[in-house]
């Protein structure tokens, strides 16, 4: 007991109360897909991995814009800095610490240590000019921080913290001159057998990473993070990914999903269409294709998300999701086969057709319609060999629909 309340005195003066820190456990608990009867729980295991010892990590960084970091270190509720990092202990984040001697002796400290660890990644990795397009103020690159913590032999896994760290992200969209690519696809090449978990999106959510640690501590045989980050990784779908994150498309969840079953859609905005939220698929919603949980975590304080704010979903946590979802404005169909699986939203190999919910959220004839007009799509080759997809041309309906809401 005593440990347990350590624990809530350091967080207090953090000016984290046990109330905030209950309601941090319970909105992990709904994003880990559990009961509020784990809440107890998730707060004792929480509290004894604080105070048993924390785990070492580093935050190592490629290529990015910097807004995973930012997005987990400002988050309000809950507050990760606070919390996550009491369980953690960063011993280096290039983007959020003063650079030097001192950072770099932290960074070397722990993956030259004796003491299990795991890493997290932001950013593409950057191959161009043999890592030459990301130098160090040592002189060293981004690749050889990379090489030398993948080498160290108390590694237990990576987390690749956003789109770029998955597959590159925006980083490597065409012509990508810097050679960005993913962390695993990297990793794989120059053959490292290290797990990775992959929390895609542009940014990915505080709460993703969260769930991530926490589930770890559930996890852990000995109630360890490090033997827990193992078991994580062991129940991944097939793109690396936690499956109770990324298991149904924003779609799926959508508050508008009513309107897309009515036939009710906006095509202007500036309409009655949009002042009744109706749904902005013709506008370039890319929701159908984008496996994420963005309609129940939600952003600024589970304020609102893109789609509730009057924007579309541009599919951020899809596959090569700049060049494949440009433009963000134009309607796509990547209608196929329904699959709610593991590689849904994500590109087959061999040139198959594109997984995604929409079908698998229908049934009957229109389910069947959308499945055909998917080989139609395919045989149309507006789906090309290597899956990449073209903006659809409006349709004489949609031109209807546009001029009864005050368009041209």
């Amino acid at each position: 007991m005593g440990s347990e309340m350590t624990f809530y005195e350091n967080l207090s003066q953090r000016g984290v109360s046990r109330r905030d820190f209950l309601k941090f456990c319970g909105s992990t608990a709904a994003v880990l897909g559990l009961s509020s009867t784990f809440v107890p729980t998730l707060a004792s295991k929480i509290a004894g991995a604080a105070e048993s010892g924390l785990t070492p990590a580093i935050w190592l960084t490629g290529g990015k814009c910097t807004g995973c970091l930012e997005s987990t270190l400002q988050a309000t509720y809950p507050n990760v800095a606070d919390i996550v990092l009491d369980i953690l202990t960063l011993k280096y984040s290039a983007a959020s610490m003063a650079t030097g001697k001192f950072a770099v002796d932290g960074k070397k400290e722990v993956y030259e240590g004796d003491r299990p660890f795991i890493a997290i990644y932001e950013g593409a990795i950057m191959e161009g000019l043999g890592g030459n397009t990301l130098v160090n103020a040592d002189g060293t690159t981004s690749l050889d921080d990379l090489k030398a913590v993948a080498a160290s032999p108390n590694i237990k896994a990576f987390i690749a913290m956003g789109q770029c760290a998955v597959d590159g992200g925006w980083v490597r969209a065409f012509p990508n001159p810097g050679g960005g690519t993913g962390l695993k696809p990297f990793l794989d090449k120059e053959g490292y057998d290290i797990p990775v978990v992959n929390l895609p999106g542009c940014p990915a959510m505080p709460d993703e990473l969260t769930a991530v640690v926490v589930q770890a501590l559930m996890l852990g045989a000995d109630g360890t993070l490090e033997s827990g980050i193992e078991a994580v990784a062991a129940d991944l779908d097939r793109l690396g990914r936690p499956k109770y994150l990324y298991g149904g498309t924003i779609h799926d969840s959508c508050p508008r999903r009513g309107h897309f079953e009515n036939g009710e859609f906006v095509y202007r905005y500036g309409t009655e269409a949009e002042t009744l939220n109706y749904c902005v698929y013709p506008m370039g919603c890319k929701g159908p294709q984008t496996y994420r949980r963005c309609p129940m975590i939600r952003w600024n304080d589970s304020q609102s998300w893109c789609v509730e704010s009057g924007g579309v979903c541009i599919g951020c946590a899809t596959w090569n999701w700049v060049d494949n979802n440009a433009p963000f404005a134009g309607r796509h169909r990547r209608v196929g086969l329904a699959s709610s699986g593991p590689l849904s939203g994500w590109p087959l190999q061999g040139g198959g057709l594109h997984p995604i919910g929409t079908a698998a959220g229908l049934t009957g004839v229109v389910a069947a319609a959308l499945v055909a007009h998917g080989f139609g799509m395919k045989l149309a080759k507006r789906i090309g060999p290597d899956n990449t997809l073209k903006t659809e041309e409006m349709k004489e309906y949609d031109r209807k629909r546009l001029k009864n809401q005050g368009g041209a």
